[in-house]
């Protein structure tokens, strides 16, 4: 095998003029590949007195050597970037059998580093980048102001400003697609270690693909070896869906249904009637003025037509707390007594949209435009309209924003009654849910008994998310039973769990059939995880039967020694 390098640029200052191309084989000796070859570097034709020369481009000299011991290593190396400009067709051919490029330039030649950013590289760029060849990009030479900052004096100014800087060469070996080195010198020690490390690494690499493509001439296919089964990948495991979240309709369908959980009433302030019930949670995480109104220091302790505030222009001269001094009757529509917080609504226009503001509220306080729609449709006076916005933008704790002003779409959603959950303030209930597949199993009982699919659903998924996480030597020792995970999932009507589990044991055929439990599948399942099994029975009798033949093999081989 061989690996064939292409060089580009010169080394030196100053490079190499058109007329310097023939000036003998010790032009190259002192570069920066021949540096790195040693000794066993050689050019073509050693008899020549001008350097070996590239058939289709002469601006290349040839030279090879090896490397790895028996790996062949051609060098095509044009120190003047001028000549390429002669025939550009035949320097791309030359590109074209290129495994690696190497791109030099002496720091202490600003003007051709700056022919090569400027003129080479873009013809260079699309060429490269649609190969695929591996590119080093090398600056050699030590910079005149490498002690410490550039001078900026007149007298030091034409001396630093020469010099290629680190952050232009970077650049160059970005647009590229480039490894950037630096070497100070042509030394062994960073010829040989620094740049010699980066390109064995490549030329490794550029030798593994190429025996990738070589047809396979391993000498076991001349005796006629047997190729071992094909083992094809298990099946992927079934999605579990979930449900999104219909928060938002739950608490409408609340605020429509739920009077038998409702624990605040409204009151019209003229005539007393009823105009409707809600549920003081909700109200409370949504504003801030209901939740002073009826969560508030002395909320519990309302004297009779008591007002919790007397400001005439506030917002809360909306609404005021009453309470009638006797307990709660039975109603006729069958609500259970118990305490209720009495509201008394005393603003008219509130009056009229109760049942509008309370639906706003109740989906999250974020829907205005719905709102002024839903409000001047039943109000039909613009000014009405406005007033009554404003009164609950008060009471909300929402100030009025331009009416072009977009609202950003993470700030869409009931996000405001996000406060009821993990809140002291207005939570009943608390669930102690730990890192543990049975505790989410039992959770998904729960969510069963109740028939909360989405919460079922989301056991379903972390139930197979911890499976699925779990390695194989673990999956083998686990105190989990996966076939009883399977039962329950079946009795408690989880069906998604049910066939991902099935698979799953399917796909682990070799670990759960060894366990006990595995006698406890029906007999439909045992035959549906038999079906769809992995590794395959017919594999294991093709792996069998291969094992054998090569026994038999080594055995006739053995014989003929």
């Amino acid at each position: 095998m061989s690996v064939h390098i292409v060089a580009l640029g010169s080394e030196c200052p100053g490079g190499v003029g058109p007329g310097d191309e023939t000036t003998g084989p010790g032009q190259i000796q002192g570069g920066l590949l021949w540096s790195y070859l040693g000794h066993g570097a050689r050019e073509l034709d050693p008899n020549s007195v001008t350097p070996s020369r590239h058939p289709l481009n002469p601006a290349f000299m040839e030279y090879q050597s090896r490397v790895f011991g028996d790996v062949r290593v051609m060098v095509r190396d044009c120190p003047s970037w001028d000549l390429l400009d002669s025939d550009w067709a035949s320097v791309r051919s030359v590109l074209e059998q290129a495994d690696i490029v190497v791109i030099k330039y002496s720091v202490n030649d600003k003007l051709a580093f700056q022919q090569v950013r400027n003129v080479y590289a873009p013809r260079l760029r699309p060429l490269l980048r649609h190969w695929g060849v591996p590119v080093i990009l090398v600056a050699v030479g030590a910079r005149l102001n490498d002690e410490g900052p550039p001078c900026t004096c007149p007298l030091c100014a034409s001396d630093w400003s020469s010099c290629v800087p680190h952050s232009e060469g970077l650049q160059l070996s970005r647009d590229l697609g480039a490894t950037y080195l630096e070497l100070p010198s042509l030394n062994n020690f960073f010829v040989g270690r620094y740049f010699g490390s980066v390109l064995e690494y490549f030329m490794i690499q550029c030798l593994k693909q190429k025996a990738k493509e070589r047809p396979d001439k391993r000498r076991g296919h001349r005796f006629n070896e047997p190729r071992p089964p094909h083992l094809d990948q298990p099946a992927r495991l079934p999605p579990v869906r979930v449900e999104e979240s219909s928060f938002s309709q739950d608490l409408q369908w609340l605020l429509e249904r739920g009077v038998q959980f409702a624990d605040v009433a409204f009151y019209a302030g003229d005539s007393g009637k009823e105009l409707g019930w809600a549920h003081a949670s909700v109200l409370c995480a949504v504003s801030p003025y209901f939740r002073q109104l009826l969560v508030g220091r002395q909320a519990w302790e309302r004297p009779v037509s008591r007002c919790t505030c007397r400001d005439r222009d506030g917002p809360h001269s909306l609404l005021s707390t009453w309470d009638g001094g006797i307990d709660d009757l039975p109603r006729a529509d069958g609500h259970p007594p118990g305490h209720l917080s009495r509201l008394v609504v005393k603003d008219p226009l509130l009056c009229l949209c109760l049942w509008e503001t309370l639906m706003f509220l109740y989906r999250g306080a974020w829907e205005w435009e719905y709102l002024e729609e839903a409000i001047a449709e039943k109000l039909k006076n613009p000014l009405a309209v406005a007033q009554l916005m404003d009164r609950i933008r008060s009471f909300v704790g929402r100030e009025k924003a331009p009416r072009d002003t977009p609202t950003p779409r993470s700030q869409q959603g009931p996000l405001t009654l996000g406060s009821l959950f993990n809140s002291p303030l207005y939570s009943d209930v608390i669930f102690m849910v730990q890192a543990s597949v049975l505790q989410a199993m039992a959770v998904l009982v729960c969510a069963e008994m109740y028939q909360v699919k989405r919460l079922q659903h989301l056991c379903e998924v972390c139930v197979c998310a911890y499976l699925q996480s779990m390695p194989s030597r673990e999956l083998a020792s686990t105190g989990i039973s996966v076939i009883r995970l399977l039962k329950r999932a079946k009795c408690h009507n989880a069906d998604q769990l049910y066939v991902w589990l099935l698979h799953f044991i399917a796909n682990n055929y070799l670990i759960f059939s060894h366990k006990p439990d595995f006698l406890e599948l029906s007999d439909e399942e045992r035959e549906q995880v038999e079906r769809l099994r992995w590794p395959s029975r017919g594999y294991l009798q093709e792996l069998s039967e291969y094992q054998q033949r090569r026994r038999q093999i080594r055995k006739s081989r053995c014989s003929i020694m």
